[in-house]
């Protein structure tokens, strides 16, 4: 498991734009976003930075959680 730090999400709809884009990378089996924490837990085996671009397309901030 895969946990990021995602900034700007306001609203449900932002919420499932972020699943969405993390369950479209190659390698992601599953993704969890929680809009209250501002946090996604993505499932499988992913490459990071797909991962970070993907959040970024949506037009929202990632980092990885350690």
């Amino acid at each position: 498991m895969i946990r990021l730090k995602v900034e700007g999400m306001s609203c449900n709809h932002c919420k499932l734009s972020v699943e969405k884009a993390l369950k479209g990378v190659p390698g992601v089996e599953g993704a969890e976003v929680n809009l209250a924490k501002g946090t996604a837990q993505v499932y499988g085996t992913p490459q990071l930075e797909p991962l970070l671009e993907a959040v970024r397309a949506e037009g929202y901030e990632a980092e990885v959680l350690r």
